[in-house]
């Protein structure tokens, strides 16, 4: 069996070891040592990458109660080897789920719901609670987790015997056997882990709740703890101060001058609207009454096509189209007729002008891939 360095001391970089055995893998060579500090994927989090003897190890993973090293390149069996992991991407892994206990800890306490779900993801990490959070509780919960980073408090991992174990209020999502072991961060958590911790709670660094989504029967928190959360925050002030000077607001007023600004927009679009309106129907008046009527116009959205073509077939014995859009983009379409079946028409404009479209009987929209003149010449065919 390894010996698992990593418990003895998570925060041990370097270390050497010796080859036991080294086999070709899916992953390159599978390499196990007598003793490892690299971690194996487990419980949520990844497995380690470092170096071995100089050769690359992309992954680490358990297998038959071994430690496996995935390595790029061969390792001699018997040799002696000195390995070192990727210090900054386990340390991370450390905040992220000590930070993780605290939060599932704080939640547990508070509401009695449990984790039924934690991963550690290259954006964030998710936690799936089995109930309901409002914002405000959500508020209180990241303000308290903080409050245990602020007080340095000590990380202790135990083994407790099996009678030990039955007088302890652990968190675990299944039943265990065997030797167990116990990650407890005093006054906060007390959970059965395989995981990496830091030593004392004031290295997890801030912890930080971006986003509470339903899911299944509970929620889903999106989280970052320590230097995770730390350059992501950063990025959102960063984007911020950008917003800040565009809306002429200060930083903290940003969301305000947005809302006045979408309030503006909304305003001028409904504006826009009414114009737009009183063109068509002017539009519509000065076309003859008789027969079919074909616009082509530049710049209209789907329902200005529409509602031109509606004020177009007021009144009018024929078919009222409109396309608006260019040759090499395509035209969008909107065609009525009143008391008229337009059905078969669409079928057949689809068909030879490469579009997609329909609606009600008197009424079709849709799009052409095709030019102004193989329209037209459609329409004349159809007059």
């Amino acid at each position: 069996m390894t010996e698992r360095l990593y418990y003895e001391d998570a925060h041990m970089r370097t270390f050497t070891a010796r080859v036991a055995s080294c086999a070709p893998g899916k992953h390159g060579f599978d390499v196990v040592l007598d003793r490892t500090c690299f971690y194996p994927e487990g419980g949520g989090q990844a497995g380690d990458t470092g170096l071995l003897g100089g050769v690359r190890v992309t992954d680490t993973h358990e297998r038959d109660g071994e430690v496996v090293h995935y390595c790029e390149s061969p390792l001699e069996i018997g040799t002696e080897v000195a390995g070192e992991i990727d210090w900054d991407a386990r340390f991370e892994r450390m905040q992220l789920h000590s930070g993780e206990h605290i939060l599932s800890g704080l939640v547990h306490k508070h509401f009695g719901y449990e984790n039924v779900g934690f991963h550690m993801g290259a954006d964030f990490v998710t936690i799936d609670f089995n109930g309901m959070l409002d914002d405000a509780q959500l508020a209180m919960l990241e303000r308290e987790a903080n409050e245990a980073v602020w007080q340095d408090l000590p990380v202790e991992v135990t083994y407790p015997s099996p009678e030990e174990l039955k007088t302890i209020p652990y968190r675990s999502k299944k039943e265990l056997t065997g030797q167990v072991r116990i990650v407890t961060i005093p006054g906060y958590d007390i959970c059965a882990c395989c995981g990496t911790h830091v030593s004392r709670t004031g290295e997890i660094g801030p912890i930080r709740i971006f986003s509470c989504v339903k899911f299944h029967d509970g929620v889903r928190l999106e989280i970052l703890c320590g230097r995770r959360a730390y350059e992501y925050v950063g990025r959102l002030i960063a984007e911020n101060r950008k917003n800040s000077a565009l809306l002429s607001a200060k930083p903290a007023e940003t969301s305000a001058a947005v809302q006045r600004t979408l309030d503006e927009l909304a305003a001028q679009k409904l504006r826009a609207g009414q114009l737009e309106t009183k063109l068509f129907a002017r539009m519509a008046e000065a076309l003859p009454k008789d027969g079919d009527a074909l616009l082509f116009e530049e710049g209209l959205t789907p329902d200005g096509v529409r509602r031109l073509a509606d004020a177009v077939m007021q009144g009018r014995s024929g078919r009222a189209a409109v396309f608006a859009g260019t040759d090499a983009g395509g035209y969008a379409y909107a065609i009525g007729q009143v008391s008229g079946d337009l059905r078969g028409l669409t079928r057949e404009l689809n068909a030879c002008l490469n579009g997609r479209g329909g609606g009600k009987p008197g009424f079709v929209q849709g799009n052409v891939r095709a030019k102004r003149a193989e329209i037209e010449a459609f329409w004349r065919e159809k007059a």
